[in-house]
């Protein structure tokens, strides 16, 4: 398998949960506003012998020529955005799931973002955030699930997707968060999505605020990071900033 980060740059993000792009090589880094975190925002793209797999989608933003920004970086990798199979989705915050669909500029209409793929997304968790939401532009950007074809509701707390995708609910950031393990010839990569999302908090007792339950996203972390050296998995830390995968050196 080959994995490749897909960023989309770096936010910094407060109490009103807006994404303010930052330059994170800025002299002014040290001085962000007040309360707030800097993230990464980038999704992955993962290779297998048989698929183009999405891990999350990204904020759902256009760049200059309409283009969607997601669908810019996979083409600078060489991959057709057509040709993506599958995408997984960890849960429905509009970091991860801007990118489902996206706003025609001229038709004013809202497209599917990967039309011949599979979307792999949680029953439940697409209820909760329809019901609950009062963010109008995402619950259009996901609103459109409900009626495409190409969509594989997941209903139970743990599966495997075509023996490929291994999944289990692990709430801790949103009721209804997953995670995924991609299993293949004996390789596995890691998404935790927001329960991981970061190298520095694997390697402490860090309780996010952010949470829905920080001390239940921690301790999944220090369960991961042990099983995880000892599998040796290639981790992916969606909001990681200079360190988007990682391989635990099995001598630390």
């Amino acid at each position: 398998m080959r994995i490749y980060p897909l960023s989309e740059g770096s936010f910094s993000i407060d109490e009103t949960k807006v994404f303010k792009p930052f330059n994170s090589s800025s002299p002014d880094y040290p001085n962000r506003p007040k309360g707030s975190i800097l993230v990464e925002v980038q999704p992955f793209v993962i290779i297998t012998d048989n698929d183009i797999i999405l891990l999350d989608t990204g904020l759902g933003y256009l760049n200059k020529m309409g283009v969607l920004q997601i669908h810019e970086n996979l083409m600078a990798l060489g991959i057709d955005p057509s040709k993506v199979t599958k995408v997984f989705l960890s849960h429905l915050h509009k970091d991860h799931a801007g990118g489902i669909s996206y706003l025609h500029p001229v038709h004013q209409e809202q497209f599917i973002s990967f039309p011949y793929a599979k979307y792999y997304v949680q029953r439940r968790e697409f209820d909760e955030v329809m019901k609950n939401s009062h963010n109008p532009t995402l619950l259009a950007q996901i609103g459109v699930l409900e009626n495409f074809s190409g969509v594989v509701w997941l209903t139970q707390d743990k599966g495997v997707i075509d023996n490929l995708i291994h999944y289990e609910i692990t709430g801790g950031h949103s009721e209804f968060h997953q995670v995924a393990w991609m299993k293949e010839n004996e390789e596995i990569i890691f998404f935790g999505a927001d329960v991981a999302p970061q190298l520095q908090q694997m390697k402490s007792r860090f309780v996010a605020k952010y949470d829905m339950d920080g001390k239940k996203s921690m301790e999944w972390r220090q369960q991961w990071w042990v099983t995880g050296a000892k599998e040796q998995w290639t981790f992916a830390f969606y909001h990681d900033i200079g360190q988007p995968t990682f391989r635990i050196d099995t001598t630390i």
